[in-house]
């Protein structure tokens, strides 16, 4: 089952959805592919504006555009999609946010690309489905670098040992630079399972997960590798 914003779902001037194992592309977005701006997700910080239908965006990780019929997605499996849309659909935007996109800036970089046009006040942001504080242990340096160099508080950052809560952390940020309005989709991208078959003893896994793959490898080297394509999640401005 596709995961939806509230907040976005009475936007109606626009579609939107956050992928998953069973639809790597919403299915509400599929009527709009062909359109779909094309960029290559590095862990960066650039927004790159999208002004025509299958637009070679390059090396990109947010996308941002007031064109109709143009879908915006990002990729994802453990890292955070973040949509954004003006409250009366009049503009969009997407970002690709993991760790390293959170402590360099990314999605601060995103609402001063709107802040150019627009007040972020008048902007709505969801935040879908990624990995959790329950299951994202990092290493202590890399915690501690999350408490030095984000001024947030210290069980924001690790509610558990070690723990990132990655999206208490974007959403701290999206407050912070304006967006006051900001909806949680989703569950975790390590742990959220589906119902399966009463013959099927094995979990069923809702999301694509990197991280969950190398767990069960570390433990099984013989346990396969991610099959398939990670999900995408996206919006476009209905033309």
């Amino acid at each position: 089952m596709t995961d939806f914003s509230p907040q976005f779902s009475r936007i109606t001037t626009i579609c939107h959805g956050f992928g998953n194992k069973s639809a790597l592309l919403p299915d509400c977005l599929q009527p709009y592919q062909m359109t779909q701006a094309n960029k290559k997700q590095v862990h960066g910080t650039t927004i790159i504006d999208v002004t025509e239908p299958g637009q070679e965006c390059g090396e990109a990780d947010g996308l941002y555009t007031t064109q109709a019929g143009i879908l915006l997605t990002v990729l994802t499996a453990d890292c955070l999609p973040v949509i954004f849309s003006q409250r009366q659909g009049k503009g969009i935007a997407v970002v690709h946010a993991g760790w390293r996109g959170l402590l360099d800036g990314i999605i601060l970089n995103m609402v001063e690309r709107i802040a150019c046009d627009d007040d972020p006040a008048n902007w709505v942001a969801a935040i879908g489905p990624a990995a959790h504080a329950c299951c994202y242990e990092v290493n202590e340096e890399l915690a501690e670098r999350f408490i030095r160099e984000l001024p947030l508080a210290k069980n924001v950052i690790s509610p558990y040992f070690r723990h990132l809560n990655l999206t208490a952390i974007a959403e701290y940020q999206l407050r912070g630079a304006g967006i006051s309005h900001v909806d949680r989709v989703g569950s975790c991208t390590i742990c959220t399972t589906t119902p399966h078959g009463e013959d099927d003893n094995q979990p069923h896994f809702k999301y694509t997960s990197f991280r969950r793959t190398t767990q069960r490898q570390a433990i099984d080297p013989a346990h396969p590798g991610i099959k398939g394509r990670n999900q995408y999640s996206g919006l476009i401005i209905l033309p």
